[in-house]
């Protein structure tokens, strides 16, 4: 297996890790908590997923062919939401981004790795175009790890290894 295969593999695999590991933390809320603020700066659970979805819309769709800033994207408008959207409504604009990315994902090869794609202007090779979408992404995964666990508190059920159970 040639390194670009394995890279590829590798992002296809840390991509999905990261979905469900922000899906496993999301499923512990309950539905009226899913547009619960900390404070006015935060964002809710709902808002962080509605933000990655246009991110990742906005970013592979014609990946290797357009800006991956789409002229047609509200992105101030992702970290804003009308009322209590039901939990249905959020997951499929969640799955929906995912889905686009998972198809780009899917059909690139390793010779497309050394191409140059464009975001907001700056011109990336795939592979800087990836790494920085993994590292966007895992900073909002932690971001929602973080807001559930915090409103689960004591009912948290841990997504990794329990703490003092490394023996």
């Amino acid at each position: 297996m040639s390194v670009a295969t394995a890279y590829l593999e590798d992002v296809r695999l840390q991509f999905r890790k990261m979905k469900k590991l922000a899906e496993d933390a999301v499923a512990q809320v309950h539905d009226d908590e899913l547009t619960v603020q900390l404070d006015v700066e935060s964002n809710s659970l709902a808002v962080v997923m509605k933000h990655m979805a246009g991110n990742l819309r906005s970013r592979f769709t014609d990946f290797l062919t357009t800006d991956g800033e789409k002229p047609n994207r509200n992105r101030d408008g992702e970290f804003e939401i009308a009322g209590r959207p039901a939990r249905a409504a959020i997951l499929a604009d969640w799955d929906s981004g995912w889905t686009t990315l998972f198809s780009t994902l899917d059909a690139l090869t390793p010779e497309d790795l050394l191409l140059e794609v464009t975001v907001r202007g700056e011109t990336l090779s795939v592979i800087q175009a990836l790494d920085r979408q993994m590292t966007h992404h895992a900073y909002h995964v932690g971001q929602i790890v973080f807001l559930a666990k915090h409103l689960r508190s004591t009912n948290w059920k841990t997504l990794s290894l329990p703490r003092r159970r490394l023996q």
